[in-house]
């Protein structure tokens, strides 16, 4: 049987601290039931807004939560973030941000719907991906970047999500070079939930417009019709000469 090695003191306060800093690290918002049949127009007039969270094995609760904090978070979770919901009883909730509804002309949230995270099951979502560095291809080459996708959908455990994916573009150096799924670097318990070979980004080729000549006109052939026309139209008049005889035969 393979011996299981100890692992050292030091070695467990390390893992402790680490653990506490994500505790520590992680985004939460304090909520407070509310009546459904309250008018939410005196919610929002407080300084909150309407919410609910509900889940697999949880049922829909209605609550409320400050508007100013709820942004604050938003702006840093986004919805692929866990957030911890934290009631007045104490009772916390691991969540994400599922859906929320934006007021059309200030652009303000309203409402909002947090998804409950059964513990211990991994959940699937879409991460934002985020390009740096410089590519060889577009900066010496004229290539055109092509981003074909700007999220990707992936797997973990709720405290191993990442908030985004990171997509080095300095690896297109020439024209023909391309970014798939699988050559996107994933954090520890991170597993993909597309096909590897999913094109990320590629180069394309800026091609030159070429300006068409203009068309050479042929004069000699405009003076040949207009002429042509002259004549057609003068058989039609009679010359003074000819007016002069037929007057005589009167």
């Amino acid at each position: 049987r393979p011996r299981l090695e100890a692992r050292p003191p030091e070695r467990i306060f390390f893992d402790l601290i680490i653990n506490s800093c994500i505790l520590v690290l992680m985004l939460s918002l304090t909520v407070e039931k509310r009546d459904i049949n309250t008018n939410v127009g005196h919610i929002r007039k407080g300084g909150k807004m309407p919410a609910v969270f509900y889940g697999p094995t949880e049922a829909s609760t209605a609550v409320s939560i400050p508007v100013v904090e709820f942004k604050k978070v938003w702006k840093k979770a986004g919805e692929s973030s866990v957030i911890i919901l934290r009631e007045a009883s104490g009772t916390e909730h691991e969540v994400l941000i599922h859906e929320i509804d934006i007021h059309p002309l200030t652009g303000e949230p309203r409402h909002a719907d947090f998804y409950v995270i059964e513990k211990g099951k991994k959940v699937e979502v879409a991460v934002p991906l985020i390009f740096t560095g410089v590519s060889s291809a577009v900066k010496d080459k004229a290539g055109i970047l092509v981003k074909v996708h700007r999220e990707l959908k992936i797997e973990a455990a709720p405290r191993d999500l990442p908030h985004e994916l990171t997509v080095d573009i300095s690896k297109l150096v020439e024209l023909s070079d391309v970014i798939h799924a699988k050559d996107i670097p994933l954090p520890k318990g991170v597993e993909l939930k597309v096909n590897l070979d999913e094109v990320i980004a590629s180069i394309s080729e800026s091609k030159e417009e070429v300006e068409e000549a203009p068309t050479a006109i042929d004069m000699s052939a405009i003076e040949v019709a207009a002429k042509g026309k002259e004549v057609k139209e003068g058989e039609g008049e009679a010359t003074p000469a000819a007016e002069a005889k037929g007057g005589d035969k009167k």
